[in-house]
């Protein structure tokens, strides 16, 4: 995958792509990202890239040159079409299916903006998708394209070391993900559920799945809406909410 971000900004994308599993996934030649300053693209001698909103207002707004010819220029001689995105508040909220969608992209432009906003004409003529992380708003829109590519790479055959680390994520299945335990059995006089250290894997699996529903139940219920469930374990929800959880350490197969 080729990922170019468009930002006035490069150097706060040098430790992001030379570190933790975004670095290694460049070395293994799975992905090559790279910050491009689109004031370089400005086409005037004092390098500007905003000006003032016609019919007044606070705050400066990106001028369509530069970036549009940033743009236009990563295009050229390419016979894929990348997803060009542009991160800003008023975007489609972006969640772990989008991230899906990304990660089966070749090639992804992310445009970072700043000051007031965009001109229109950017919106309307040049970019594929207007994505946000959040109802907040950020200074730019570098630490949104930083969120969009950590957790599009991460899914991208080869990145992580386990290939169903990203399968199983929370979110991946429509659910919050399970508790995890590791050693030690006993810590500090609180043990790791009695299942998870039967041997018994099918035992494990509903354990899991259960811990899955409870904790989406509590933290997301809205997630619920749209889950994959079963008639079995929509009709335990519906128990299940009249009365408080059990607590994370008992087995109580989802199916009983």
């Amino acid at each position: 995958m080729k990922i170019d971000v468009l930002t006035l900004f490069p150097e706060m994308f040098e430790g992001v792509f030379n570190a933790s599993i975004l670095g290694k996934a460049k070395e293994k030649g799975l992905v090559t990202p790279q910050a491009i300053n689109f004031r370089a693209y400005s086409g005037n001698k004092h390098n500007t890239v905003d000006d003032y909103p016609y019919g007044g207002g606070g705050g400066m707004v990106l001028k369509p040159e530069p970036v549009f010819a940033a743009v236009e220029d990563l295009k050229l001689d390419e016979s894929i079409k990348p997803r060009v995105i542009l991160l800003c508040p008023q975007g489609a909220q972006f969640t772990q299916q989008k991230a899906e969608e990304l990660a089966k992209e070749q090639h992804i432009v992310l445009i970072c903006g700043h000051y007031e906003g965009y001109d229109e004409r950017i919106r309307e003529h040049l970019v594929t998708d207007e994505l946000s992380i959040g109802d907040y708003v950020l200074t730019g829109g570098e630490i949104p394209a930083m969120v969009l590519i950590d957790s599009v790479v991460r899914l991208l055959p080869g990145v992580l070391g386990n290939e169903t680390s990203a399968v199983t994520d929370s979110y991946s299945t429509g659910l919050l993900e399970h508790p995890h335990y590791t050693r030690p059995a006993e810590f500090r006089g609180w043990a790791v559920p009695d299942v998870l250290i039967s041997g018994h894997h099918a035992n494990i699996e509903v354990w899991r799945r259960e811990q899955s529903l409870i904790r989406t139940l509590e933290r997301r219920p809205d997630l619920l809406e749209s889950a994959e469930l079963t008639d079995k374990e929509r009709r335990w929800l519906t128990a299940r909410r009249k009365q408080r959880a059990p607590q994370t350490d008992r087995f109580i197969p989802v199916y009983e």
